[in-house]
């Protein structure tokens, strides 16, 4: 099998690059959607990743705000690490997408009524760009399309700028609304969390589990993955080596799973293969001891309309897992086939027996992963959440300047 060509990637991050000198703190408030709290309680890598953030930029100086739903378990309102949260009402995710729309809605004007003045206004709530945008008070309206764009970004040219986080996604803007080049930031999502640098041990501790950790949905490929396992000169090496399957993640349609039904069907699917299903796992130390365990995670994603980004390949790679991920274009941004992880063309008749191959190859070969493993480890330094969020506060110290000038 072939090896699939990727574009060159710059992954090593500057040694001079951090946060930007504080001229001016600024007021920045993070509006987040309607169906998931701050911080992840119930999942949520677009929650994850601004948590962080927020926290990234109260630590550098600056007055965040992090608006989100509200939890049983959580305050209506705290101040942790230097943010302030504020929590509104929000729904668990309904099945249909127009009622989704009418909740998210009313999220929105709720939480309309407890943001404060700001500089800068974060959202990737669907009506917030909308109901916000003439809102001066409230800030230069930022867009996070964590998404890939479904027609709505014509209606957001309002908006000081649309922040995405893979080229994948940056493309899909355009092809959507050409000529909006200059509207575009791409800025990669972070690690959720500081993770030093080195290997610490990690691979020399790894053992013969392949993971899979996310949502579970027909859409992320894991019953292919679950065929790919089946392949005869996988299965051998299953037996023969002692490996192990660990499959994470939630699947009520609540979480943005598959449902019960679809998930009866997925176990019956494993049945004689050494699979385990451990549910949703929300708590961070437990699900990195997942990623330090394993030697090899496997991502083969179909969602081709839906993936956009990454962030479980991300931070399976920071714990030197091998990523095996299928060949959208939204993981090329950080991954290069036979450098740093691999990459398959997982649709299509051949797609079961390519991934099996692939997987085959690197249960056999310790050295292999090892070497896989080690260059995967640079998205520590490249994607550290301190990184990223030196990235955005250029970004918004213009964008707030350049407010200002307007307003007068």
């Amino acid at each position: 099998m072939n090896r699939i060509a990727a574009p060159e990637l710059d992954i090593r991050a500057s040694a001079d690059e951090a946060a930007p000198p504080l001229e001016r703190p600024m007021r920045i408030t993070i509006l987040q959607g309607a169906f998931l709290p701050v911080p992840a309680l119930m999942g949520g890598a677009v929650e994850k990743v601004w948590h962080e953030m927020g926290r990234q930029f109260a630590a550098a100086g600056h007055t965040v705000t992090h608006v989100s739903r509200s939890h049983p378990s959580l305050p209506a309102e705290e101040v942790v690490d230097g943010v302030r949260y504020l929590r509104v009402p929000g729904s668990d995710t309904p099945r249909s997408l127009a009622w989704l729309k009418v909740l998210d809605l009313f999220y929105t004007l709720r939480a309309r009524k407890a943001l404060p003045a700001a500089d800068i206004l974060v959202t990737n709530t669907f009506w917030a760009p909308l109901l916000l945008a003439g809102a001066r008070h409230l800030g230069a309206l930022v867009v996070s399309v964590q998404r890939m764009p479904k027609g709505q970004m014509r209606w957001y040219r309002k908006a000081a700028c649309w922040h995405t986080v893979s080229s994948a996604v940056r493309d899909a803007i355009l092809a959507e609304v050409p000529g909006t080049e200059e509207k575009i930031r791409v800025i990669p999502n972070p690690l959720p969390e500081s993770q030093g640098s080195g290997d610490d041990g990690r691979l020399g501790a790894k053992e013969k589990v392949l993971l899979y950790a996310g949502r579970l949905h027909p859409e992320k490929g894991i019953e292919l993955f679950l065929d790919a396992l089946r392949v005869e000169a996988v299965r051998s090496v299953l037996v023969r080596e002692g490996w192990r399957i660990e499959i994470v993640g939630p699947w009520s349609a609540a979480e943005g799973g598959g449902g019960e039904s679809w998930m009866d069907r997925l176990r019956k699917h494993a049945e004689g293969l050494s699979v385990t299903f451990t549910g949703p796992v929300h708590d961070p130390a437990l699900l990195r001891d997942y990623y330090q365990r394993a030697a090899i995670f496997v991502y083969p994603s179909l969602a081709r309309t839906g993936e956009t980004f990454g962030v479980a390949p991300l931070e399976a790679m920071a714990q030197g897992a091998v990523p095996v991920v299928s060949d959208l274009e939204c993981f090329r941004d950080f991954i290069r086939d036979g450098v740093n992880g691999r990459i398959v063309r997982v649709e299509g008749e051949s797609g079961v027996a390519d991934l099996a191959e692939v997987l085959q190859k690197l249960m056999v070969d310790a050295d292999e992963r090892t070497r896989l493993a080690q260059a995967a480890l640079a998205v520590r330094t490249s994607h550290a959440p301190e990184r990223v969020a030196a990235m955005f506060l250029k970004d918004f110290a213009l964008l707030s300047t350049l407010a200002v000038k307007v307003s007068h």
